[in-house]
């Protein structure tokens, strides 16, 4: 079986749950090969504060079969790094798949690679993928077409698999998850917006429009134009 390339834009301030939940599933399909894309190959700091090494550069990548872009803080300075950007459209355009987790929609859409199409992020920040032409969608997993992205990071395992399922057959999606005995029991019933505490949720979705909706609305302005 020929390889399965799957390309990763890494970045700093990156979100590590977003990329290593995701990784983990991709590591065990058939044929894979990730790669780690960045400017250059120097560790790059996650959100953690620890650091992931790119394995490639923007410009010595190979074409994705799967493009992923994790979210995380500094999804929203690449909007000012119009490289990353014009490596997210390159890639795009022979990928099977250009995909998400978490706030990386916010980035596929800063390329504008997402208008008019129906695509999901951190229900914190969902709202504000509409200043691109993006509808918002609150769900877990959202598929439109060849664009699959998924919600708020720990929504990276389920995406993975059902991007897995979709790529590679149910059943070597159904064997990962047994492998990695992926079957969640939260203590608390308070991971969502649903069924967290109202005002907790509203301060968070504040917080998030505070920092973030001038700079979406910046980029949105800026691909219009």
């Amino acid at each position: 079986m020929p390889d399965l390339q799957i390309v990763v834009l890494l970045f700093p301030k990156v979100t590590q749950l977003d990329f290593t939940a995701p990784a983990q599933v991709f590591a065990r399909l058939p044929g894979t090969r990730v790669h780690l894309a960045w400017h250059d190959t120097a560790p790059v700091v996650t959100d953690c504060g620890w650091s992931i090494v790119p394995t490639t550069t923007l410009t010595d990548c190979p074409p994705a079969d799967i493009l992923f872009v994790p979210g995380g803080e500094g999804v929203f300075d690449l909007f000012e790094d119009e490289a990353a950007l014009d490596f997210l459209r390159r890639q795009a355009a022979t990928a099977r798949w250009v995909t998400s987790v978490c706030t990386g929609s916010f980035a596929l859409a800063a390329a504008g690679l997402l208008g008019g199409m129906r695509a999901t992020s951190h229900w914190a920040s969902l709202e504000m993928l509409a200043e691109f032409g993006v509808q918002p969608v609150a769900e877990r997993v959202v598929v439109d077409g060849a664009v699959v992205t998924g919600a708020g990071i720990t929504s990276g395992m389920d995406f993975a698999l059902q991007l897995a399922a979709l790529e590679c057959g149910e059943d070597v999606a159904r064997w990962v998850q047994l492998a990695l005995e992926y079957d969640p029991a939260p203590p608390f019933d308070h991971g969502s917006p649903r069924t967290a505490d109202p005002e907790t949720v509203r301060l968070a979705r504040q917080r998030a429009r505070d920092s973030r909706l001038e700079r979406v609305q910046r980029a949105a302005h800026r691909l219009t134009a």
